[in-house]
């Protein structure tokens, strides 16, 4: 069974099986160590690639950056290298993947943290997110309003979200709240799209 329908679970029910990936980006290449009940464990999926190739690097100072959603970490391990100067935080509520983001990430000072575990007065410069659109509507809804909410007053998240799978519904739903969305780029069915306070 493919890992994609229980990587938002907190104790994925497929056996482990551990194997590696390769990150590959003009600036970086890496190897990280994966595992089945994981989010693309077989590969970086097209939409995290897609995000980190093409994701702006903001005017502002970066001192605060989060991934959401970090799977085993191939978004924090880019942020670590883009922005060495930054505190890195990596967070997702599945388990064996914050076990597999800790391998990857913990020896470069990355926060690898369950989401119940980080600071709640903390903000964040840089949010990057390849976000879990498979968990439902009200769910994402609820875990955007969270975490882009503790975006700083000139702080940005850049999301990658499918077209198909409601890029432009989740940028409608963003725009009457309290953000502002704006469409990046779109290419392969996959839109960029940059995420701000009002």
């Amino acid at each position: 069974m493919d890992s994609q329908s229980h990587y938002f679970d907190e104790e994925p029910d497929v056996l482990s099986r551990k194997s590696t990936v390769d990150l590959v980006l003009p600036d970086i290449t890496t190897t990280l160590t994966t595992d089945k009940g994981v989010f693309s464990s077989q590969r970086v999926d097209s939409g995290t690639n897609y995000l980190l190739q093409n994701a702006p690097i903001p005017k502002t100072v970066i001192k605060s950056a989060l991934d959401l959603g970090c799977g085993y970490g191939p978004i924090a391990r880019t942020l670590v290298h883009r922005f060495p100067e930054a505190n890195i935080f990596a967070i997702d509520v599945n388990l064996r993947a914050l076990s597999l983001a800790e391998e990857n990430l913990g020896d470069l000072g990355v926060s690898v943290l369950h989401p119940d575990s980080v600071d709640r007065n903390l903000q964040f410069d840089l949010i990057w997110s390849n976000p879990p659109i498979r968990i439902g509507k009200s769910k994402l809804y609820d875990l955007l309003e969270t975490w882009l909410s503790r975006l700083t007053t000139h702080g940005e998240a850049i999301l990658v979200v499918q077209k198909h799978l409601g890029a432009d519904s989740l940028s409608g739903w963003l725009n009457k709240n309290e953000f502002q969305a704006e469409k990046l780029s779109s290419k392969s069915g996959y839109r960029l799209i940059k995420v701000t306070k009002k």
